[in-house]
């Protein structure tokens, strides 16, 4: 209930509740009222607390990057520093250099410590930890020069740099083979595999793989997934299936490891080639995020047909949450669009698909940090 104090709302002529809501919250006279309210007053710190981080957002990421690019966080784990070391170790003007040191520390990248020294921040220590954390700070450079002009993106995704980084998710399947480097294909590949550590762990967490007899890695890169499984459980068969260029990649990897008895590759395309047979558990991550609706329901139909009967699909990437719950989905959501033709999707919508090709029993398995991926799983029937 509005107390008499306040302002009265402003009276659309029509549009309903929502609408007549909406002016009122957009009304400078309730934004008056408000800061004269304890209540009121709270309400709108907070909001205008999460407006100016919005606004920030890009230049905290930059601070990231700089920190990253100036292994700032690696040189206070060693030890903790003075300013004016650092400035020595970076060869920064130390002026400016106490600028980012200041940002860092308002960030949580660094901690203050006695003697005026700095060390590792709560937010800087999975940072240093995680190469692949690092590798995708300095790849969103790429992202982040493409939404300079946010519009421009939105109009042309195609123009843009992402859409040559990832060749594969840019262009039909006879085009992308042709048209890839070897340096682009084992420069996407490197990425993803750094990357890949923390779905690695979500799914040795949330996943029983012992009960499984043979399992087939459907888009596996260099056989990171794999590999560890292997290590993890020495009873199992595996076989990876990637674009040729990359299952070239991949038997190098797997070779070096010491894996090549356990893993099989193989090389050839989801939309063009047929999977290899006999698994009874197909993984595939980070994967259908990457392609349109069509592939993934080719893909979708080549898995189905390639498990052994009772078979099972474990499907594992970031999906899209409810609307406001989960700042994440913005990232994606624009990632994608200048990647090429992927999307992000709900659980329902991927079950959806997942259904649309056969299989049953579909639910999704809690994990310990679905920020990384969610996962998913439907049973091919008996």
């Amino acid at each position: 209930m509005i107390p008499a104090s306040a302002p009265a709302p402003v009276q659309p002529p029509s549009g309903g509740l929502r609408a007549r809501m909406d002016r009122w919250m957009t009304d400078p006279a309730l934004y008056r009222w408000a800061l004269r309210n304890p209540v009121g007053r709270w309400i709108s710190a907070r909001r205008a607390k999460g407006l100016f981080e919005l606004m920030a957002g890009f230049v905290h990421s930059q601070v990231l990057l700089a920190c990253v690019r100036l292994r700032l966080l690696e040189a206070v784990l060693e030890q903790p520093r003075s300013a004016q070391e650092l400035a020595s170790l970076t060869r920064i003007n130390p002026e400016s250099l106490q600028k980012l040191l200041d940002a860092a520390l308002s960030l949580k990248l660094l901690d203050k410590r006695t003697g005026g020294l700095y060390g590792l921040g709560a937010l800087g220590a999975p940072v240093v930890a995680h190469e692949g954390l690092r590798a995708m700070i300095e790849h969103n450079a790429l992202l982040y020069a493409d939404m300079q002009d946010p519009l421009a993106l939105l109009q042309a995704p195609q123009d843009a740099s992402m859409h040559a980084y990832w060749p594969y998710a840019a262009q039909e399947n006879s085009q992308r083979q042709a048209r890839q480097s070897p340096e682009q294909v084992a420069r996407y590949s490197a990425l993803m595999a750094s990357s890949q550590r923390f779905v690695i762990e979500e799914l040795l967490a949330s996943y029983p793989f012992a009960k499984h007899r043979q399992v087939l890695d459907v888009g596996g890169g260099q056989g990171g997934w794999v590999s560890e499984l292997a290590r993890q459980q020495p009873t199992l068969e595996l076989m990876l299936f990637d674009l040729p260029p990359v299952a070239d990649l991949a038997r190098e990897k797997v070779a070096q490891a010491g894996l090549a008895h356990r893993i099989t590759v193989h090389g050839g395309s989801f939309t063009e080639n047929a999977l290899p047979l006999g698994a009874d558990l197909v993984t595939l991550l980070r994967v259908a995020h990457d392609h349109s609706d069509e592939v993934v329901r080719i893909l979708m139909r080549a898995i189905f047909e390639a498990l052994a009967p009772g078979g099972t699909l474990l499907l594992a990437e970031p999906m899209a949450q409810a609307a406001g719950t989960a700042t994440g989905d913005a990232y994606f959501h624009f990632y994608l669009l200048a990647m090429g033709e992927g999307r992000l999707r709900t659980a329902a919508q991927l079950h959806a698909l997942m259904a649309e090709a056969g299989f049953m029993g579909l639910r999704q398995i809690p994990n310990p940090m679905p920020l990384h991926a969610s996962l998913l799983t439907g049973h091919k029937p008996v």
